[in-house]
């Protein structure tokens, strides 16, 4: 089993020196978040808490995935890197396919593609793509992103794009795995027909669930014997123990803010790299790459 490092909601200066030490200390890959703006007032509810409110305050910084994940790379040697996630729909397919490709290209093949369909309506409306279809607009969307990166001229003929011969270069130097998030039985669709699944906090109960229900997607769609991601949040995990069950329920990668064990979810750069070295350690130590 692998461990990810969460970035979500971190200041934007603690990015370089913490991906520098999860490098350093072992740790498989860093995961960044994605909004472009936040309103103020929203009538869409956020899908993941019960009274439909956001989990972050306004002011909360959101910084470009690629261009943070890029900065990262830069600093570091073979840790990973992906999205958690990116909201594809709300994007031109174009730019996207560009700019993970560029940061492929940047960090020699080290960046995987976490997907979701999004949730706020206003969002897309202010990036002016539709909200509506957003799913089915998203599996073209990633038919022609994969186009994009073979590097060869191709061409593209679909409900959504209409798109002549073309070329973009350079191609990713390795293969960008396609992760979904979501817990909709639509995006663990999505999911079994792409390389990997992204959960939102769980139990390891209902992780174990939803890895069954996947295998049977897998099953479904001839993929059963291909290697396949899934990342997993699990919030009753503390001890090795709790760790080596989530591995037992088909978790292949825990992702985790690792200083939240020892210092809470502080916002002070030391006392995270401290709490990340003491997980590495206390955790991630029992678990070698070789075992994954």
């Amino acid at each position: 089993m692998r461990f990810t490092i969460g970035m979500a909601y971190g200041p934007p200066e603690h990015y370089v020196p913490l991906a520098k030490a999860a490098d350093a200390a072992g740790y498989h890959a860093i995961a960044c978040s994605d909004h472009v703006l936040d309103l103020e007032t929203i009538s869409t509810p956020y899908p993941y808490t019960d009274t439909g409110e956001r989990r972050w305050p306004l002011g909360t910084p959101w910084l470009d995935p690629w261009v943070a994940i890029s900065a990262m790379a830069a600093v570091t040697e073979r840790l990973r890197f992906l999205t958690n996630v990116f909201v594809l729909p709300m994007r031109n397919p174009f730019v996207v396919a560009k700019a993970v490709a560029t940061a492929s290209v940047i960090s020699g093949g080290r960046v995987s593609l976490g997907i979701g369909m999004g949730w706020c309506e206003e969002e897309f409306d202010l990036l002016e793509q539709p909200f509506r279809a957003r799913g089915a607009r998203a599996d073209e969307a990633l038919e022609l992103i994969r186009a994009a990166w073979t590097g060869e001229m191709v061409e593209h003929r679909g409900r959504f794009y209409d798109v002549p011969r073309f070329q973009m270069a350079p191609p990713p130097p390795a293969p960008v795995p396609v992760l979904v998030g979501g817990l909709s039985d639509a995006a663990l669709r999505r999911a079994a027909r792409h390389d990997g699944w992204i959960s939102d906090f769980s139990t390891i109960d209902e992780l174990a669930g939803y890895r069954r229900r996947l295998d049977e997607l897998r099953d479904e769609a001839g993929r059963a014997d291909e290697p396949f991601t899934f990342v997993g949040s699990p919030k009753d995990a503390i001890g090795v123990e709790d760790f080596a069950r989530a591995g037992e329920a088909g978790v292949t990668d825990v992702l985790t803010m690792p200083w939240a064990y020892y210092h809470g979810f502080t916002d002070d750069l030391e006392a995270k790299i401290d709490g990340l070295e003491r997980f590495a350690a206390d955790i991630v130590s029992h678990f070698p790459p070789e075992s994954a």
